[in-house]
């Protein structure tokens, strides 16, 4: 054992060895910690907070992934709809939570990328409040009429809306969403003007397609797959650029003679920004597991949605990229939200 006092000085690279000991134990206790808080959570419940009413295309698919996390790592996952205001009342929930790793948030790309440009004030900033975590999924909208409708193709929906501008009414589930802003990209590309009449969800919109109340809905292809296959709407187009693999024999809008024409939406699970770097990368790793299942890729077919993981710098950006890129769609289109 050494003594270092005025008078003696301590042999050569003592203190260098001294040093570096003391980085390599706080590197050490630093990962304990980073896997100790990893492996032990959850501790307690996670939250789940799914910013649409119960029964459309977000809420379907969140629960579908959250039940199967749950089932597969024996977590306790609860899940809250906190819908309106086109999923922004429930994202601006969840920014207000603690950054404690026990809140998740099923965002999209309506509510995260696209809102900011579209309400005059809003909440939250999705990339300053926001960890992306996971990439869960993406889907085309499907443009869907009653099955009685005398509509049978997209032409004729653009044939009978130029004959009558102004007076073929089309249901979205909220202004400034994806699926409504797929809806005036129609309009443009095909020089018409259907009407929008926005809804609080795709539910409601598309009960009233059925009950002839609006001659036309826009959806998520997970909110409107179930009453396409159980015969009760029909399915016009789908608005990606390639068919919808849950949809193999609907069209694409590009296909009935729009070239070009490309609008999706995608989902992911966020955190409040902050969270614990370890508990990100946990659920990450959960997630991508979770779907390159086969099974569970083929429950999110089922739901009309694609899977597709992706890392959470992956995901970050294409946040950012898409956040970027709706700020030209969103002024073209003349939308705004008080």
């Amino acid at each position: 054992m050494y003594t270092i006092t005025a008078h003696t000085a301590p042999p050569k690279n003592f203190l260098r060895r001294i040093l570096m000991k003391k980085a390599f134990v706080t590197v050490a206790l630093a990962f304990t910690a980073m896997t100790g808080n990893a492996q032990t959570w959850p501790a307690e419940t996670v939250r789940l907070i799914i910013p649409f009413p119960p029964g459309g295309g977000t809420d379907i698919l969140s629960r579908l992934v959250a039940t199967r996390l749950a089932e597969a790592n024996k977590w306790t996952i609860v899940a809250e709809n906190r819908g309106g205001a086109g999923g922004t009342i429930g994202v601006g929930e969840a920014a207000k939570a603690a950054p404690t790793g026990y809140t998740l948030l099923m965002g999209q790309k309506d509510n995260m990328a696209v809102a900011p440009w579209l309400y005059k004030t809003l909440s939250y900033d999705p990339l300053k409040d926001f960890t992306a975590v996971a990439h869960v999924a993406y889907t085309p909208v499907v443009i869907v009429t009653a099955v009685n409708s005398r509509y049978k193709t997209l032409a004729d929906v653009v044939s009978a809306a130029r004959a009558a501008p102004g007076t073929i009414p089309y249901g979205s589930p909220g202004n400034g969403t994806t699926i409504h802003l797929a809806g005036e990209a129609l309009n443009t590309a095909a020089g018409i003007k259907l009407v929008h009449v926005p809804y609080k969800g795709s539910s409601p919109a598309l009960v009233d397609v059925m009950s002839g109340t609006v001659d036309l809905a826009l959806s998520s292809v997970p909110s409107a797959l179930s009453q396409i296959k159980a015969g009760k709407l029909r399915a016009l187009a789908v608005t990606s650029a390639k068919r919808s693999t849950s949809l193999p024999d609907v069209p694409t809008v590009a296909e009935a003679g729009y070239k070009g024409f490309d609008v999706s939406t995608w989902y992911g699970f966020f955190m409040p920004a902050g969270a614990p770097r370890e508990v990100v990368a946990r659920v990450n790793a959960e997630v991508n597991r979770l779907l390159d299942n086969p099974e569970m890729k083929k429950a999110i077919y089922a739901q009309g949605a694609e899977p597709q993981a992706m890392s959470p710098e992956k995901f970050s950006t294409l946040l950012q990229n898409d956040h970027r890129g709706m700020k030209d769609v969103v002024k073209q289109a003349g939308v705004t939200i008080e």
